[in-house]
């Protein structure tokens, strides 16, 4: 079936591996792109998928570049603390649902590309949802285009936004904390929000 094997085909090519689900998605460290169904719904839950092949780290010398390193559950748990348990580039939560949707949420740590003020790049380890990992593979944050947009607001704009830094949120308004709300609800109780608009407006 192409490129898809499951994961009883995968232990008993390797019956001598221990742990051999835990070391294949270390390959993905080392720039293996191998999907489950996180990241392609047609995969059943017990399958997965070869797309890309990485550095080859059987070979001597291979697999341990400086910075490259497999992502330990200690670094995972601090990252994903720091970060708000949010995905950084959707800001959605984990145990939320994609909308239109019955897929939850679940997130980990991506390797994000960062350019830096005299052109280089650097890896900065982000929390990131399944299907931002999956976008965002090929992106790369530009951050000399993001200070000189900073740079072009006006004072009131810098000012908010310094308080958002300061706090590591967004402050919402009250409207745009009322909208938000409005946008959890159901077809039927949006339609009743609706109506007691038009009827204010009217009085």
């Amino acid at each position: 079936m192409g490129n898809v094997f499951t994961k009883t085909q995968l232990k008993e090519a390797f019956p001598e591996t221990a742990q051999i689900d835990r070391r294949v998605r270390d390959l993905r460290d080392f720039g293996w792109r191998i999907d489950t169904n996180r990241e392609d719904l047609s995969l059943d839950a017990n399958e997965q998928r070869f797309v890309i092949q990485g550095e080859p780290v059987w070979e001597a010398g291979k697999g341990r570049a400086k910075g490259n390193l497999p992502i330990t559950a200690t670094q995972r748990r601090e990252i994903m603390a720091k970060d708000g348990h949010i995905c950084r580039s959707c800001g959605i939560t984990v145990g939320q649902v994609y909308e239109g949707t019955y897929e939850a949420v679940q997130l980990d740590i991506a390797r994000r590309k960062v350019r830096q003020q005299d052109g280089s790049n650097v890896v900065q380890l982000v929390t990131e949802c399944s299907r931002c990992r999956v976008g965002g593979r090929d992106l790369v944050a530009d951050t000399p285009g993001l200070l000189a947009r900073v740079r072009n607001l006006g004072t009131l704009e810098r000012s908010i936004l310094a308080s958002w830094m300061e706090s590591g949120q967004r402050e919402f308004s009250a409207l745009e904390a009322i909208w938000a709300e409005i946008q959890t609800l159901a077809a039927g109780s949006r339609e009743q929000v609706r109506e007691a608009l038009s009827e204010d407006a009217g009085s």
